[in-house]
């Protein structure tokens, strides 16, 4: 045949002839399906046949015409006016007798392959520029979805071929200097996978706002893949750590559930339509566990075949469907990542940081949240757009407003400093080209259209991991950028405090040998929120609105303690994933009773005390009969992250232990549950927080690896000042002698024991003179909050 080439007769070399997508395909099956990656067959119409059609009916000069009636493409209406006459042309032209029986002479041959009649196709347009290194633009042309029999085959390759010219492909191609006449377009007809009886999705091989290489991010949702890009719903997220996947360990580190509201299925005449989906069917994940390590290892075999025929690593951003007949995961495309790839060469950090008097009225003046795209702040004007044929309202600098995007819109995306949607989620349309174009985006806000006016000022903080904000008027902020090359060498290791997972992959490019405390509270609190005895025991909450609280947040789940170990396992496995091999330091619930009454369902299950900060807290909890089996979830929760996820950098340590018989008790409660110290080369550190802590530093050194310093606590006890109490607030202070010898002493008495010693309160973080204090006594690391970290590096480098 002279203008079919089939898929398994493709490379990547043929780009010039069948475009990128096909050219991949073609790789793929070609390379790879010995290694069980499996690609639905089909096959290229090159681009010479592209022009064929167009010589044979006579299109290149009228078109040419056409094209020189664009004077100005930022024109809306012009360029508008343009494309349609183009396309027009092209769908009302007369598919050539030779090319016409190759195509269908190569479907007749396709439905054979599979044994059926009349083979239900997906015809994709590849035009043979592009997928350049620095730049993609999402949905240029147009893919066609359930395509069977000859005539309408026929119609959607012509309708593939007008789409070269559709408003956003004449614009990207004068921006990227391209000749419209000497960019051709290959059509990909390949076999439709049915899931539209399943789930479809977008997968990473990297982390799509970071670009942290070492994990496969996966959305997915019911139905065809429309849904996703269209931001017709908000999928499934999952996350898997590469390093540990590649030792065969089940190393999902996240799963987020999504709003599958609505899916795309097959319908009469060959078109697809959109139904809602089953309420059972919204409350549970869209992937099981095997499915989605099935397909990060094929997204990972994917991305290593690429780096290696680049020479160089080529993170790719792949299209998936699981097909409801045969229930098998299907690639039906890849590509490169076109962002993080360009700029992962580039060893600086950039910080966005917020005047510190505006952070004290940040939660007054937000106005909306949803989710985060891109790690930066900007101001501007928001300007609400309800339709596509208004977009050249949008002014260079305003925030363009609207319920969500496709590629009509990308000109006005390239005007806006940054974008907000009522719809989507990570890989939806508007997020994919507002990371292309670096400029950040919130998706997903649900009613930023009826919320936000036309003509106010807002600000746009994404710089805060995976939610972004919305706040009312200019926010000051200041951004700085450090060169890591340049940071001095220091004296001591240090470390970071961490608490929320969503900014771990973020902070894990700081210059820090690991995380000297990550704070268990904060994934309960944020993404639990209930207390775990109201889980292992609802049967005792008895308000009718905190049941349905508890159910409606568990609704994934078979059972809610599985929920609890599950959620928290993410949590913390998403901490440690970032920073491996580096070791994390995870600290066990330290929860105040009256904190853990603020949890749902809390109030039935504790004491109300007096003075809860030298309460019920820490390690006293974990061996008593209130609240043990509730820390058995904990345990559960830690044993999965070190031994299925298979994250050997995670180290325990205990908080607020307080006496030496304690630890003993509390070690043995861990050993029983999975988690003894030293087994499998677990480690366990303690907090030195309480003066009798440092008193019998060489009796608590028979149970630990190592103790970490709480300046907080230790100050509160050593001077027997509350530090909740705003009357003796002057009295706190880590610099007061007898602090500063209890610290002394700790440091002592681990390098005396043959054991580490850290600092991970608050005090180096707020005073250079402790930190210099702490670093002459021979302490082995300081754990510093996150926005610390390179200041502290700088003052050394002075």
């Amino acid at each position: 045949m002279k203008y079919i080439r089939f898929f398994d007769d493709l490379r990547l070399e043929d780009v010039s002839t069948v475009g990128g997508k096909n050219a991949s395909l073609g790789q793929m099956i070609g390379d790879l399906g010995s290694q069980g990656i499996q690609v639905p067959f089909g096959y290229a119409i090159t681009a010479d046949g592209y022009w064929h059609f167009l010589r044979e009916n006579k299109l290149v000069e009228p078109i040419q015409k056409i094209m020189g009636q664009l004077t100005d493409y930022h024109q809306v209406d012009e360029l508008h006016h343009v494309g349609s006459a183009i396309r027009d042309l092209i769908v009302a032209g007369t598919m050539p007798a030779d090319l016409k029986q190759e195509i269908i002479a190569a479907y007749d041959q396709l439905s054979k392959k599979y044994d059926q009649n009349m083979l239900d196709v997906a015809v994709r347009s590849s035009a043979t520029a592009e997928d350049l290194p620095t730049a993609s633009f999402a949905g240029q042309q147009e893919t066609y979805l359930n395509i069977s029999g000859h005539g309408a085959l026929i119609e959607a390759c012509k309708k593939c071929m007008a789409s070269l010219f559709t408003d956003r492909a004449i614009a990207y191609r004068i921006e990227q200097g391209f000749d419209h006449f000497k960019v051709g377009l290959s059509i990909g007809v390949q076999k439709m996978v049915r899931s539209d009886l399943a789930s479809s999705g977008v997968a990473f091989s990297l982390d799509t706002e970071s670009g942290f290489k070492d994990v496969v991010m996966i959305d997915s949702s019911y139905g065809l893949g429309e849904s996703i890009v269209k931001g017709l719903v908000i999928p499934d997220e999952f996350v898997v750590h590469t390093p540990t996947l590649r030792e065969g360990y089940r190393s999902i580190i996240r799963k987020n559930l999504g709003e599958k509201s609505t899916k795309m299925i097959y319908a009469d005449h060959q078109e697809v339509k959109t139904v809602p989906v089953a309420s059972a069917d919204k409350n549970r994940f869209s992937l099981t566990d095997d499915e989605i390590l099935v397909l990060a290892r094929a997204v990972i075999v994917i991305a290593d075949h690429y780096t290696q025929l680049k020479g160089t690593w080529c993170p790719m951003d792949v299209e998936w469907a699981k097909d409801g007949i045969d229930n098998k995961i299907y690639i039906v495309q890849a590509r490169p990542e076109t962002v993080h790839a360009v700029e992962h060469q580039n060893n600086s950090i950039t910080q966005y940081i917020i005047a510190e008097e505006a952070q004290k009225t940040l939660a007054k003046n937000t106005l909306l949240t949803g989710q985060s795209i891109g790690n930066q702040i900007v101001v501007g004007t928001a300007r609400i757009i309800h339709d596509a044929r208004d977009i050249g309202q949008i002014q260079k600098g305003d925030i363009l407003v609207t319920d969500m995007t496709d590629p009509d819109w990308v000109p006005a995306m390239k005007r806006a400093a940054g974008i907000i949607t009522n719809r989507g989620g990570r890989t939806c349309h508007a997020a994919i080209v507002s990371r292309e174009l670096r400029v950040p985006a919130i998706v997903g806000t649900e009613n930023a259209t009826t919320t936000l006016k036309s003509g106010m000022t807002v600000t746009i903080d994404c710089s805060r991991g995976g939610t972004g904000y919305v706040y009312v008027g200019a926010i000051p902020f200041e951004e700085k950028t450090t060169k890591l090359d340049a940071l001095p060498k220091l004296p001591v290791k240090i470390m970071v405090n961490m608490a929320d997972p969503e900014t771990a992959f973020i902070h894990q490019k700081l210059p820090v040998a690991g995380v000297g405390l990550a704070r268990m509270e904060f994934i309960i609190n944020s993404a639990i929120k209930i207390h775990p005895l109201a889980l292992l025991h609802p049967d005792l909450v008895k308000d009718p609105v905190v049941r349905a609280q508890i159910d409606a947040l568990t609704c994934a789940y078979a059972t809610k303690a599985e929920f609890f170990v599950d959620q928290l396992a993410y949590g913390i496995g998403t901490i440690v994933a970032a920073f491996y091999p580096r070791p994390v330091l995870v600290r066990t619930s330290d929860f105040k009773s009256n904190e853990y009454r603020d949890l749902i369902g809390g109030s039935y299950f504790e004491p109300i005390e007096e003075n809860p900060m030298i309460g019920f807290r820490g390690a006293s909890r974990y061996y008593n009969d209130r609240y043990k089996e509730a820390f058995a979830l904990e345990c559960a929760a830690l044993k999965k992250v070190y031994y299925e996820m298979g994250l050997s950098n995670l180290e325990i340590m205990l908080p607020f232990v307080r006496t030496v018989e304690e630890a003993k008790k509390v070690c043995d409660e861990m050993a029983k549950k999975g988690l003894a110290r030293g087994k499998d080369g677990l480690k366990m550190v303690m907090m030195c927080e309480i003066p009798s802590n440092v008193l019998l530093i060489d009796d608590f050194s028979h149970y630990f690896d190592g103790f970490s310093i709480g300046s907080n606590d230790l100050t509160q006890l050593t001077l027997g000042v509350d530090r909740d109490s705003a009357i003796l607030s002057s009295m706190f202070d880590e610099r007061d002698p007898a602090v500063k010898k209890m610290m002394k002493m700790a440091i002592e008495g681990a390098r005396r024991n043959k054991r580490t010693s850290g600092i991970c309160g608050q005090a180096p973080s707020d005073y250079p003179e402790i930190a210099a204090f702490v670093i002459d006594c021979g302490i082995d690391s300081i754990s510093l909050n996150t926005d610390s970290v390179l200041p502290f590096f700088m003052r050394f480098a002075q």
